[in-house]
């Protein structure tokens, strides 16, 4: 909603918002003159002509009741974003059930190196620039496209990355053939060019039959149209590679974030920029310099010898990404601290959390965040516990950082995940390790 709002409020438009509690991103937005209030009330809505509500938004929301009944447009924020997109003529929207912040933040970054300068509206905070969007003056617009509740069914991009498609959502969607379906759709809104991982079977089962389109692979086998020479294969916390298409080098590329995934996101945004026009050189200065993203592998300090860190992953398979490579860079022993989101997704993926939760050394558990949903699924940490050994559980986040505190050792990793409110816990350990000390 933050970087929305910014962009509108740059275009001309005037801007006030309201939300439960503070954060950094709301002091941001107050730094640009926007208001916002704390709590939602009535009279927070009082002159305006439309209300934008996230999809988290309850229908019994007092801002929402009152602009129904005062007969104030209501607009949930994916048609809000359909409709911002419409405004620029190249639209670049990054799908896919897993990493589209890491590469929307990896495009922008190239697109702004390269001097494209676009607008952006990323998921999280790109360093490059201060925050998690910006206001170009050119044409370009990239943005991130959510396929919960087929959200990103409202753009119609130039050009779309479909990074790849995995069982989630399943409250919504009931099966992953109806997840195809929708990407096959967005797709199908794509005007111009398709960038595609090729090595993802139900990615090119959504892109299968897409005619009068440029179709462009990126993948980790020369199979693709772009894929890596990996020029070291050592554990590091960087990825060593040359980037090649169709045969022929782009650039040689030093990518200071860990993982094969991550190889595999530079890899789409940089098939992505090069479509647009980018050299070689500007994909590989961009590439080098891009640090991370808030939020993804996000390293807070080193206290007492221990390592905090702090990411978003909140699926089976992004776990199993970001625990697999942060077992390969060389700490003594590894600490997950993970925060189940929704009891649907901890519900329909048991089994695969269990999997991915037994790669660390150590699991301490939250409880499951409910964000929009009640339990009727019956499920609870403790579930998930029962099926990782060794692992423990706790209701609280002080709990959480004692034992973590109690038990972690020089040397070790302290390795937050989850896609809630996890980050307050990873802050609270790097306070308590502070004053500790």
């Amino acid at each position: 909603m933050c970087p929305m709002a910014e962009i509108l409020m740059h275009k001309g438009y005037s801007i006030s918002g309201s939300d439960r509690s503070e954060s950094d991103t709301l002091e941001r937005v107050k730094s640009w003159g926007i208001p916002v209030y704390m709590g939602h009330s009535p009279e927070n809505i009082e002159g305006a002509q439309a209300v934008v509500y996230t999809a988290a938004c309850k229908s019994d929301n007092p801002e929402l009741v009152a602009a129904r009944e005062k007969k104030i447009p209501t607009l949930e924020r994916s048609v809000m974003l359909g409709m911002l997109a419409g405004k620029y003529p190249e639209t670049i929207a990054v799908s896919g059930t897993h990493g589209k912040t890491t590469t929307t933040a990896m495009l922008t970054q190239i697109l702004l190196e390269a001097g494209k300068d676009p607008s952006a509206l990323i998921g999280g905070k790109l360093p490059m620039i201060g925050g998690n969007s910006h206001t170009g003056k050119s044409g370009l617009f990239v943005c991130e496209a959510c396929e919960y509740v087929d959200s990103f069914l409202q753009l119609h991009p130039a050009v779309s990355l479909l990074l790849n498609i995995d069982a989630d959502h399943l409250d919504y969607f009931k099966t992953v053939d109806n997840i195809v379906k929708s990407f096959r759709k967005f797709a199908g809104q794509t005007s111009r060019t398709l960038v595609v991982n090729g090595d993802n079977a139900r990615v090119m089962e959504a892109v299968a039959g897409e005619a009068g389109k440029e179709i462009v692979t990126f993948g980790l086998t020369e199979a693709s149209d772009y894929y890596p020479v990996q020029l070291n294969e050592e554990p590091t916390a960087c990825e060593d590679f040359t980037i090649m298409h169709k045969g022929q080098k782009l650039c040689r590329v030093n990518l200071c974030v860990p993982g094969k995934h991550n190889m595999a996101n530079a890899l789409a945004a940089a098939a992505a920029a090069h479509t647009l026009g980018v050299d070689g050189e500007a994909i590989r200065k961009a590439l080098e310099s891009f640090s991370g993203v808030h939020r993804r592998f996000e390293v807070l300090g080193k206290f007492d010898g221990v390592t905090i860190a702090d990411d978003f992953a909140h699926h089976p398979t992004a776990l199993t990404a970001v625990l697999s490579s942060a077992m390969k860079m060389g700490y003594r022993q590894v600490w997950a601290v993970f925060q189940p989101h929704t009891y649907s997704r901890t519900h329909d993926l048991l089994d695969g959390f269990a999997k991915a939760l037994s790669i660390p050394d150590h699991v301490v558990l939250t409880e499951i965040l409910a964000v929009r949903e009640e339990n009727i699924y019956n499920i609870h940490s403790s579930d998930l516990a029962e099926r990782i050994p060794g692992s423990c559980w706790f209701a609280e986040f002080p709990e959480t950082c004692s034992y973590v505190m109690e038990h972690a050792r020089p040397g070790d990793l302290v390795l937050t995940l989850g896609g809630g409110d996890i980050y307050k816990c990873a802050n609270m350990l790097v306070e308590k390790y502070k004053n500790r000390k």
